[in-house]
């Protein structure tokens, strides 16, 4: 099947995966949303804003294995009334620039949380993601960590941000992607059988350049524009 009869095939539907740790959204109201991302015609405004909701109900879905404590609250008509609170405070990473407008829905939705940011750039002789900004704790132990990196085209980022996060002692992760493809799906149920992935949608192919098919270009630059040099 050619390249394009592929994207086609698979633009709108998730691909099918045996993974059981992989898990592709087929709700509707985040389907007529993507359809609005992936459109050449969306300003960068729009973008972030479809960026928030997408995210935001994809972390309904993502996260409702958090764990939770009994506290008790005052109402306005009673007091010792029984109530939850999240057991612990996640850890949220995105991955900049792109994960940014993620996080931003991750943290609002998830309330109590610490946002902890990781800039990736790649190594143009190596082609490999290298490290220009870590605020991640250097110790993890018993946390929960949500990674959120829109596009996972050969997971080269991911896999670098999982790599750092689990070498810390995080107890739990979980990765939020808007769009995968079945590659960089591959290398991360490979090196990471354990870590959750949720997507909202799963393409079926790579191009030559590595970019996702039929994707919705740089999500970085959709969201912001593209980077101004010599300011």
């Amino acid at each position: 099947m050619a390249l394009a009869e592929k994207a086609q095939a698979g633009s709108l539907r998730c691909v099918t995966t045996s993974s059981p740790t992989v898990h592709c959204s087929s709700h509707p109201l985040i389907a007529i949303r993507l359809k609005r991302l992936r459109s050449t015609s969306t300003p960068n405004a729009e973008f972030r804003q479809l960026v928030d909701e997408i995210t935001t109900y994809l972390a309904y879905e993502a996260l409702g294995a958090l764990r939770l404590r009994t506290t008790t609250i005052d109402t306005p008509v009673v007091s010792g009334v029984a109530a939850q609170e999240l057991d612990e405070v996640p850890v949220i990473v995105p991955i900049l620039r792109a994960g940014l407008g993620m996080a931003t829905a991750v943290e609002r939705a998830v309330g109590s949380s610490r946002l902890c940011l990781l800039g990736l750039r790649r190594n143009e002789e190596t082609l490999q993601p290298e490290t220009y900004h870590d605020g991640i704790p250097m110790d993890l132990t018993g946390t929960h960590v949500i990674v959120c990196d829109p596009m996972l085209a050969t997971g080269g980022s991911l896999l670098h941000a999982l790599e750092i996060v689990t070498a810390r002692g995080a107890a739990s992760v979980t990765a939020m992607c808007l769009l995968a493809a079945q590659p960089g799906i591959d290398a991360v149920t490979q090196q990471f059988p354990h870590v959750e992935l949720y997507v909202a949608a799963i393409d079926p192919v790579l191009n030559e350049h590595g970019y996702i098919v039929p994707g919705l270009g740089d999500a970085g630059d959709r969201q912001f524009g593209p980077p101004v040099h010599n300011l």
